[in-house]
């Protein structure tokens, strides 16, 4: 069963941001992630929501997610963006 990074985010430095994507692009790879929304467009928010950009994450299995998450590679991504973001993340499994 699939399962989803679910990232909606603001980040407030662009240097911070592009050391964090190029770190985690390596573990979603490294997990066999596919990046499915990015985000880099405008988006509508007809809600409540804060957050300019949304990412989703595609991964073959709720372990592989995990895994990818807990990795170094993925923990040393998080360290750049740690005090330079708010973010609202979550790792959730598909339907079917």
């Amino acid at each position: 069963m699939s399962a989803y990074f679910i990232v909606r985010c603001t980040y407030k430095s662009m240097d911070d941001y592009k050391n964090y994507a190029k770190h985690a692009g390596i573990a979603v790879n490294r997990f066999n992630g596919n990046f499915i929304i990015k985000g880099t467009e405008e988006q509508y928010q007809k809600e409540t929501g804060t957050h300019q950009k949304t990412v989703v994450v595609e991964f073959n299995t709720i372990l592989d997610a995990k895994s990818c998450y807990q990795s170094d590679d993925y923990q040393k991504a998080i360290k750049f963006i740690l005090n330079s973001s708010s973010r609202d993340f979550i790792i959730t499994e598909s339907l079917s």
